[in-house]
């Protein structure tokens, strides 16, 4: 049963019921912390047509406290994931990806993402929001990652508080973090070849 037929959404226990997601291989995730590393794999980040996105900001505790984030950038193919831990040469080094409109960047929420990035004075271009792919499905109520992958794979797509409200800006990433930042941006690129394989979205998209 295609559950896109249904514009409701499964409950948080509905989706509890399912097989879990089974994230993108470890060895398949790349950390980059300095521009040395970010140059090793430029050739190959330069050659991705599509990439899921997402960030991460250290949380903010206090009232008025501004956020200096986003701390951790998040870009996935099918074949890898990339996690930068943002530092000036980085954000300058991942410039002309965010520039690209030519280069798609699939996530959720991204409408706060392109809020951060002109903080630091980065335009993000060619960047498609999959919350609202789904609308024209019926749903009301915004779908987000975890809905989405129940919806189109029937599985459970863990969203640990705990990990998402870490601290992102640590010099050290756990690896429980690793793997949570790297599945919230290669959930993302499975969703859009999904949705363009049961020919759900088109190809010829208008991004923002």
């Amino acid at each position: 049963m295609d559950a896109l037929h249904s514009p409701i959404l499964p409950t948080k226990e509905d989706i509890a019921t399912l097989p879990r997601f089974q994230n993108i291989s470890f060895e398949k995730i790349i950390v980059i912390q300095n521009l040395q590393q970010a140059e090793v794999i430029r050739e190959e980040l330069e050659q991705v047509q599509v990439f899921g996105f997402d960030s991460e900001s250290k949380p903010i505790f206090k009232a008025g406290e501004q956020s200096t984030g986003p701390h951790l950038i998040q870009l996935a193919t099918r074949e890898r994931a990339y996690l930068f831990q943002m530092n000036t040469e980085l954000w300058h080094f991942l410039q002309p990806i965010f520039a690209n409109p030519n280069q798609m960047k699939a996530g959720f929420g991204l409408k706060n993402d392109k809020h951060l990035f002109r903080k630091k004075g980065i335009e993000l271009n060619g960047v498609l929001e999959l919350s609202k792919c789904f609308g024209s499905f019926g749903f009301k109520q915004a779908v987000g990652v975890r809905n989405a992958m129940a919806l189109l794979f029937q599985v459970n797509f863990p969203k640990s508080k705990k990990i998402s409200t870490s601290n992102w800006a640590a010099r050290k990433l756990s690896q429980a973090q690793i793997e949570y930042a790297a599945a919230d941006a290669y959930a993302c690129i499975l969703i859009l070849e999904e949705l363009w394989q049961r020919k759900l979205l088109s190809r010829e998209l208008k991004l923002s």
